[in-house]
């Protein structure tokens, strides 16, 4: 239910859209018919309502844990709201260190022997993800776990979380978007074969 709810929200507010027939060009270069921007969600409250909610629900699957990451940038916000509803100490981690005064890393007071759930917005291969979580346990912390909003479900990624010995879940995914794109005429049959193909593709490439 969670997973069909979430994918409708992000459909609904055009966090994703789905254009098989005319893809996007992602900043790598790859041609894709999926465009996910979750920092949309922020702007309606309703949606936003039920992704903390969803985030607050899922994070049980993870404890015992005593400090929410958020990763940089669309992390931090989700995280924030997550560490704020269940009361915790919350700090985010940049995807490199700042230019100038301390030069952190992590943003936030850290001990170094918490034990983390860190927060993204979305999986794709998982490298910054990974590149955060490597930061933290450099730092000492111990990792509970990943969240996201979204994955699309490369198997790179799948492999890269298995490889660290990661945990890692997702309030949607890709193939509950598809399904539920195809319940509201969103897609056809044809735009299905198609962007199931391009997961495969992209996914193992």
């Amino acid at each position: 239910m969670m997973e069909a709810e979430i994918a409708q929200q992000l459909l609904q507010i055009k966090a994703i859209k789905l254009s098989p027939q005319n893809p996007y060009t992602w900043a790598s270069g790859i041609k894709s018919p999926i465009y996910c921007d979750n920092r949309k969600t922020l702007s309606y409250p309703s949606t936003r309502k039920i992704i903390k909610a969803s985030f607050v629900e899922k994070s049980k699957e993870f404890k015992p844990f005593n400090m929410i990451a958020g990763v940089a940038t669309a992390g931090i916000p989700h995280g924030a709201l997550l560490a704020d509803a269940l009361e915790l100490p919350f700090v985010y981690v940049r995807s490199k260190a700042k230019g100038h005064g301390l030069q952190n890393m992590i943003e936030g007071e850290l001990r170094g022997n918490e034990r983390v759930l860190v927060i993204e917005d979305l999986i794709s291969t998982g490298g910054s993800c990974l590149k955060a979580v490597q930061c933290l346990e450099d730092r000492g912390c111990s990792i509970a776990g990943v969240m996201a909003i979204f994955t699309y479900g490369f198997q790179k990624a799948i492999d890269a979380f298995a490889e660290d010995d990661i945990r890692f879940t997702t309030l949607s995914n890709y193939d509950a978007l598809l399904k539920r794109a195809l319940d509201i005429d969103y897609i056809n049959e044809e735009d299905l074969k198609m962007l199931q193909e391009w997961r495969t593709t992209v996914g193992n490439s």
